[in-house]
């Protein structure tokens, strides 16, 4: 593009950007002057800067997309992207309501620093990515952990563990994870991975741990699979006090009222009645915000559960 045709080709212009975010260094290239560029960015303007360096050619809102490229074009031709932005274009949900930001990792020797939304952070583990729609992510269980390491809440860091267990990462890999990279912001994760392979498989039953305990009752087994005497499937309960027959299911909204989890809830729940267990069902919020109360529910339960075995 020869010097002054960018000003009469906006769209050849776009074309050599990624979906409208393009260096300044490019932008000399193809003949717009630094100066001119930066210009065009002024407040009332037709383009905008997002980072030192790297320009968005029109001023509306940025998308998501265009701010994980404007850090990938910021960062480096070999930076990789880590943590939550990673987490979400690999299908994690459990992820905090902050800010958006794009943690990107780099090569120990480069040089390049933190700007504005984007975090970077200078490894000697720079993983193999995985490309998705041209972006290039760390893999998923160094995402997880990129980002947990970054949480100061056990709740966000509980959530996220226990979501990315339920996709299928397993418990050796994300603890050799978390062993091979740094230690700093590790003895958050570190706990909620504990718990985890205690038995609890989502962040409502990390939470159930807590209430338990304040309950005095004895340990139920987490997660046992319940069956028939013929092997017919009865359920799989959070917690389940096997001397009194009670079950205790930490019912979430998200996981079991959508449209087909009600029908399977009611189903379970009737499976559970035609065995003769009792069954409370506690919502994960008051987990957090009623504890005490849910630890005395749930006491109750299992002197009414004693009160009816002995009845039997």
């Amino acid at each position: 593009m020869k010097t002054g045709d960018w000003a009469r080709d906006p769209e050849g212009l776009y074309q050599h950007s990624r979906g409208g975010v393009i260096t300044v260094a490019r932008l000399g290239e193809l003949g717009v002057p630094s100066m001119t560029a930066y210009r065009r960015c002024r407040p009332g303007k037709p383009w905008q800067r997002l980072l030192p360096g790297i320009v968005l050619l029109h001023s509306g809102t940025p998308t998501r997309r265009q701010l994980v490229d404007a850090a990938l074009l910021y960062a480096g031709p070999d930076a990789v992207v880590t943590g939550a932005a990673s987490c979400r274009r690999q299908g994690l949900r459990a992820l905090p309501g902050h800010p958006f930001r794009v943690h990107v990792l780099v090569p120990n020797s480069h040089k390049v620093g933190a700007s504005g939304y984007v975090i970077v952070e200078r490894t000697f583990r720079m993983p193999q990515p995985i490309v998705e729609a041209g972006v290039p992510l760390a893999p998923l269980v160094r995402s997880v952990l990129d980002e947990c390491r970054r949480l100061g809440s056990r709740q966000e860091v509980s959530a996220l563990l226990a979501e990315a267990v339920q996709r299928g990462l397993s418990l050796p890999e994300l603890f050799a994870e978390l062993d091979a990279g740094s230690s700093r912001g590790t003895a958050i994760p570190r706990e909620a991975l504990h718990r985890i392979a205690d038995g609890a498989r989502s962040a409502a039953e990390v939470d159930a741990m807590k209430v338990w305990r304040m309950s005095g009752l004895p340990e139920p087994q987490w997660n046992h699979e319940l069956r028939e005497e013929n092997g017919e499937y009865i359920a799989t309960p959070d917690g389940y006090f096997v001397a009194v027959g009670l079950a205790w299911e930490i019912d979430s909204y998200d996981f079991h009222f959508g449209k087909q989890q009600y029908a399977a809830t009611v189903a379970r729940n009737a499976r559970y009645a035609a065995a003769g267990i009792a069954v409370l069902q506690t919502l994960p919020s008051r987990l957090r915000t009623e504890p005490k109360r849910v630890a005395a529910e749930l006491v109750a339960a299992h002197r009414a559960a004693i009160a009816r075995s002995r009845a039997a």
